[in-house]
C-alpha cells in the first residue's frame, strides 16, 4: 500500500475572501464564487493555467488565431503557421496540421502490461476483474490471472488539468531529445497487442484523444490480425471531447471486441470544469451530453459487459455532491444502467494545496448519484480515503 504524508494547508478565495482546507490558492477562487461570479472568478483561475503552461512552452490558452482549425476535438484550435495547437501535438507546418512526429502512423507513446487484476477506472465492471460478458468476451470465470491489460500510454493531452498525476508527460512535448525515446509505429503496438498473454488493450495517456489516428489504425489491426476466438478487448480512458464522429469509432471498436469506453466526466458546472482544466467549460461540457448519450446508446446494442462507463474525480472543495448529482442525473437520463465510477483525489501537479477526498465526501457523493437513479455507483482508490475535512 502506497504510504504518503498529508500536509493540510487553509487555502484562500481572493474574490470572497474565505479561507478553507477545501479551496486551492493556486485556483485562487472557491467553487461558491466560481459558480455565483462567473468571467470574473474565471479571469482568476486562469492565472494558474497561463503560468504552468508558460513554464512548459505550450499555448496559454485554446489558440483562437487566423489560421487552419483541428477539428480532432472540442477545442477546435485555429492554428496558425509553426504554431501547436493546445494539446502541442498538431502543428501547422507549410500551411498544413501536422503531427509533431511529422509522422501520423508514428506516435508518442509508451506501453507497459499491467497484470489482470488491474487498478482499472472500470475496475468492478471489467471482464477481467469479474467474468461479466463470459464467455464471448473473456474465456475465464473469475479473475483473468496469468494474462495482461496492455496500458497504452499516449504523451499529449486537449486539456490542462491542474491536478494531472501523470503531468509528467508535458515536458516531454518540449524536448526533442526526451520526445525522440518515445517515438512508436502502430505496426510496434500491434505487434505488443498480439502478445497472446494480452486480452486487455487500453490507451489512456495525457489522453488518446491528439493521437487518435495512431490508435485508431492499432486498434484495427489488432482486432483483424487476432486468432479466432481470442479475446482482445479495445479499452479507452479519455475525457470525451473527441469530435462525435471519432467517438463513435473508439466506441464500435470498444462494442464489437467487448472493451468499455471509459469517459471522465472532471464537472458539471463550466466555471468548475474550467477552472480544473483550462479549456471553456460550457463547450466541454455539451460535447460531454453529446458524447455519452453517443456511445450509450450504442452500448443498448450489447448488454454486458457494461460498453460504457462514466467517471469523475472527487476534487475537494471544487466536486462536490452538487457536481455529482447533475452528471449522475445526466447519465440517468440516458441510460441508468451505466455504471459511474467515483474517484479519490490525490494532491499532485499545481494542486498540491489540497487534502486527499475525505471519506464522508466519497459518501455523500454516491448517495446524490444513487438518489439520482444510476443503478452501480463505485468509489475508486478507496485507500486514498480519510478524515481530511
Amino acid at each position: 500500500m502506497e504510504v504518503f504524508a498529508v500536509v493540510l494547508s487553509l487555502g484562500f478565495c481572493e474574490l470572497c475572501g474565505g479561507i478553507s482546507r477545501t479551496t486551492s490558492s493556486a485556483i485562487g477562487v472557491c467553487s461558491r464564487c466560481l459558480r455565483n461570479y462567473g468571467e470574473k472568478s474565471l479571469e482568476i483561475a486562469r492565472r494558474a493555467h497561463r503560468s504552468y503552461r508558460e513554464s512548459l512552452g505550450l499555448p496559454l490558452a485554446v489558440p483562437k488565431q487566423e489560421g487552419t482549425t483541428c477539428r480532432i476535438c472540442v477545442n477546435e484550435c485555429s492554428i496558425s503557421e509553426d504554431s501547436p495547437g493546445f494539446c502541442g501535438f498538431w502543428i501547422k507546418k507549410n500551411g498544413v496540421l501536422n503531427p509533431i512526429t511529422s509522422d501520423p502512423s508514428v506516435g508518442l507513446v509508451l506501453w507497459y502490461y499491467d497484470p489482470h487484476p488491474t487498478n482499472c477506472v472500470a475496475g468492478p465492471v471489467c471482464p477481467a476483474n469479474t467474468s461479466r460478458g463470459y464467455p464471448h468476451y473473456t474465456r475465464f470465470r473469475g479473475v483473468e490471472v496469468g494474462y495482461y491489460n496492455l496500458a497504452v500510454f499516449y504523451i499529449a493531452c486537449n486539456l490542462n488539468c491542474l491536478f494531472c498525476q501523470n503531468w509528467e508527460h508535458k515536458t516531454i512535448l518540449s524536448e526533442d531529445r526526451l520526445r525522440a525515446r518515445y517515438r512508436k509505429t502502430v505496426d510496434e503496438l500491434v505487434k505488443e497487442a498480439l502478445n497472446r498473454r494480452v486480452t486487455c488493450v487500453c490507451y489512456f495517456g495525457g489522453d488518446p484523444t491528439p493521437q487518435i489516428a495512431h490508435a485508431l489504425a492499432a486498434s484495427r489491426k489488432i482486432l483483424a490480425k487476432k486468432d479466432p476466438g481470442e479475446v482482445k478487448r479495445i479499452c479507452w480512458e479519455t475525457n470525451g471531447l473527441e469530435n462525435p464522429v471519432i467517438m463513435k469509432q473508439m466506441a464500435e471498436l470498444s462494442l464489437v471486441s467487448g472493451g468499455i469506453v471509459k469517459i471522465d466526466w472532471k464537472a458539471w458546472s463550466p466555471e468548475i470544469y474550467e477552472a480544473l482544466t483550462g479549456v471553456d467549460g460550457r463547450k466541454a461540457v455539451e460535447r460531454l451530453k453529446t458524447n455519452v448519450k453517443l456511445v450509450a446508446d450504442l452500448a443498448k446494442e450489447r448488454g454486458e459487459p457494461p460498453p460504457l462507463v462514466v467517471s469523475t474525480l472527487l476534487v475537494p472543495g471544487y466536486v462536490d455532491e452538487y457536481e455529482v448529482s447533475r452528471i449522475a442525473e445526466y447519465v440517468a437520463s440516458v441510460d441508468s444502467k451505466t455504471p459511474l465510477v467515483l474517484l479519490a483525489f490525490h494532491p499532485d501537479n499545481v494542486l498540491r494545496d489540497l487534502p486527499p477526498t475525505s471519506k464522508k465526501h466519497a459518501e455523500a457523493a454516491r448517495r446524490e448519484a444513487l438518489r439520482a437513479g444510476l443503478r452501480e455507483v463505485y468509489v475508486g482508490n478507496v485507500w486514498l480515503l480519510g478524515n481530511y475535512y
